[in-house]
């Protein structure tokens, strides 16, 4: 039998089955061996990041030598070099600058640390270009500029976002003009200076200014080449065409990204490339078209993932329950969307105790931390707070990044749904769209079509991912983009909510699923009916699973038995409806088939609020746990509360804990491993904790 492997650094040991039996019981942690080490190396599957700028005339003693040896002091492994690589650069210029980026890279790589650059893709700024000259005005932006459907060009001044100051302009380029040589000639030049990876800035159709870009010629050809078919003149759902545009951006971008990687290797073969990507789980990747899964089973290119806050002068203080089981929704899509291959990710702040909260879900996930201050990315929030947390990730770095998942539930990220099931306007980045008082830069605008409860499809998902945190029941998420047999292989239980746009091979691979012997849970009125494209299907693309046809009348529930397997199919939108309002019997029932066919091997008596993460690291197991019971049905002020929980495991038969310790960069006591005592009751061993923010739990089973 072949060795199967799941999504992300999840990789499991092979022989893991798809079903319990009936009336199964929770299933023991194996000690299965390490996860196979990634092709990214070491220091990227490692890497603590941080930002550390310098002026183009920078003396390489003065100024550059001390920005690095105060991030080494802070516990940072990887320096991200953010210059003037935005800016709109004659070709004397950005030469002149490469020099300077290889003395920093000298520098840094003295100190033992690596450094990445980040140079934005698609986005090209003039520094005092609303009355001056500009790239748009005196240069090749107004050809090479993105388009809207309209036909006008997506540039603009200053003050529409944090990062464009007054005066200055902004002009987006369309990936198919001539720019694209002209980056990669660039991005080539900057992979023979000696840095380590390039860090190019969100490949978006950046929507701040205009909507649905590219209608450029550039594109317009690029479109024909691909599908035969002209651009669309306007937004139209129920238009083929459209539709066909919205899936067509997606493999637009994702083409470029792979291009930038493989220019940069073609001149250092060990360089590795890291896109900053803004678009999660939720809408903005339909309407920006940057789709981070389309990526995931590309070598030598990962993410670093742009995880949005609540309020960019306030991060996640003023979080709900609901606000906060859709941030560790992103981190857990970051991880998953990465495939084998490093996550790194925004971790942000606004106060040292709201951004190591924020962090400890960012390491939970898996992901790799860049500690900001929010909204900019120069600043740390606390210095202390970012050494301390960094410490605890370096001592700990095998068990937050080598260790293999073991959850058995997996829950289904269909991007094809979340593109065409019921679009309508909004992000749904989070739920509560109301800014608390005094709260200024809310992210929704006080706008509540911005609320992912207003979204059928992604409100379901965020909904079961909710339910099974609440529930304290491991899972992964399982991005649609590629999903093969593998990516599923290990998982007793399959949440597919409502699931409804599929492609024919995306059906097979779920069908096979449940033939071998997997459980799906499929919700939703419409399940499976609707093709990759958004189109009306004649037929259900699981009917036979489903165990109903179009024909018949939809049931308000069915459990149907499809070879090995069972498909469970629940016509309500539950997801949906505990997202909108914390009810026990909406989860009990959303729930049921996950606690029917997957009991899990680790259980935690305690607060809902404390997030359980599950994972294997040879004999060992480890339970990160995170606190977030400050947080209620509404926002309150932020504080930290300490809280005490029970975490049992079930003991494999012939064998015994043999020592346990918990770890956790809260407080004063150092990062290192304290003993715990555990009690032992039939193949049930226990562990009581008082959890402050964070836990990091390791338990020898040998």
């Amino acid at each position: 039998m072949a060795t199967s492997l799941l999504p992300g650094l999840w990789e499991r040991p092979p022989g893991a089955a798809w079903a319990a039996p009936a009336g199964a019981t929770p299933a023991a942690v194996p000690a299965g061996p390490p996860a196979p080490a990634a092709a990214f190396p070491d220091w990227a599957r490692f890497a603590r990041i941080a930002d550390g700028t310098f002026d183009d005339d920078a003396d390489p003693a003065r100024d550059m030598k001390p920005v690095i040896d105060k991030l080494k002091a802070q516990n940072v492994s990887v320096i991200e070099v953010d210059t003037i690589l935005s800016n709109w650069l004659p070709d004397k210029q950005f030469s002149t600058h490469m020099a300077q980026m290889k003395r920093f890279s000298d520098l840094a790589h003295a100190a033992g640390i690596r450094v990445i650059v980040y140079y934005p893709s698609l986005e090209v700024i003039s520094v005092g270009g609303e009355k001056g000259k500009s790239f748009y005005k005196n240069g090749d932006g107004k050809n090479w500029v993105q388009r809207g459907l309209d036909g006008k060009p997506n540039v603009f001044y200053g003050s529409l976002v944090v990062w464009v100051d007054p005066g200055d302009e902004s002009c987006w380029v369309s990936p198919n003009s001539p720019w694209r040589d002209h980056y990669l000639t660039r991005v080539k030049a900057l992979a023979g200076t000696g840095v380590d990876a390039i860090w190019p800035d969100v490949p978006i159709y950046f929507d701040g200014a205009l909507s649905w870009c590219d209608a450029s010629t550039w594109a317009a050809d690029a479109f024909r080449a691909d599908t035969g078919l002209a651009l669309p003149k306007k937004v139209d759902w129920t238009n083929a065409g459209f539709r066909r545009y919205v899936e067509w951006r997606h493999h637009n971008l994702n083409r470029f990204q792979l291009d930038i990687a493989a220019a940069g290797r073609s001149v250092n073969p060990d360089l590795v490339t890291f896109v900053e990507t803004v678009t999660m789980d939720y809408k903005y990747a339909t309407t920006v078209g940057l789709d981070g899964a389309y990526l995931r089973r590309a070598e030598g290119v990962s993410h670093v993932w742009e995880v949005d806050i609540l309020g960019n002068y306030d991060g996640m203080r003023h979080a709900t329950v609901s606000d906060w089981t859709c941030l560790i929704s992103m981190y857990k899509y970051a991880r998953a969307a990465s495939g084998t291959k490093p996550a790194w990710a925004f971790s942000y702040g606004w106060k040292a105790d709201d951004a190591s909260l924020v962090m400890a879900e960012t390491l939970a996930a898996g992901c790799n931390p860049y500690e900001v201050k929010s909204p900019f990315k120069t600043d740390s929030t606390d210095t202390a707070m970012r050494t301390r947390m960094y410490g605890f990730v370096a001592a700990h770095q095998e068990e937050l990044f080598a260790a293999a998942s073991g959850a058995t539930v997996g829950v289904y990220h269909s991007s094809a749904s979340r593109d065409f099931v019921s679009p309508v306007e909004g992000s749904g980045m989070y739920v509560n769209t109301k800014p608390p008082a005094g709260v200024k830069d809310w992210w929704s605008f006080d706008t509540p079509e911005e609320s992912c409860t207003k979204q059928q499809w992604l409100g379901e998902f965020r909904g079961t991912v909710k339910s099974l945190v609440l529930a304290h029941i491991p899972f992964n998420t399982v991005p649609s983009p590629g999903v093969s047999a593998d990516d599923l292989a290990g998982y007793r239980v399959l949440y597919l909510p409502n699931l409804q746009a599929v492609a024919d091979a995306e059906a097979d691979v779920l069908r096979s699923y449940v033939a071998g012997g997997g459980t799906v849970v499929l919700t939703g009125p419409a399940p499976t009916g609707l093709d990759e494209h958004g189109g009306t299907r004649a037929e259900y693309a699981l009917a036979d699973v489903l165990g109903f046809r179009k024909a018949d009348p939809v049931p308000a529930a069915k459990r149907n038995t499809f070879g090995q397997g069972t498909c469970w199919f629940i016509k309500d939108l539950l997801g949906l409806k505990y997202l909108t309002r914390t009810d026990q019997p909406t989860a009990d029932r959303l729930l049921e088939p996950a606690r029917t066919a997957a009991p899990p091997a680790v259980t935690l008596t305690g607060d809902p609020r404390i997030h359980l993460e599950l994972s294997r690291l040879g004999d060992a197991t480890i339970v990160q746990l995170v606190n977030f019971t400050a947080f209620g049905e509404t926002p309150a002020a932020f504080t930290t509360k300490p809280t005490t929980c029970t975490v049992t495991l079930t003991v494999p038969a012939g064998r015994q804990v043999r020592a346990a310790t918990v770890s956790s960069p809260d407080g004063s006591g150092g990062p290192g491993p304290k003993p715990v005592t555990w009690k032992t009751d039939g193949d049930k061993a226990s562990v009581e904790l008082t959890v402050s923010q964070y836990s990091l739990l390791n338990v020898t089973i040998n």
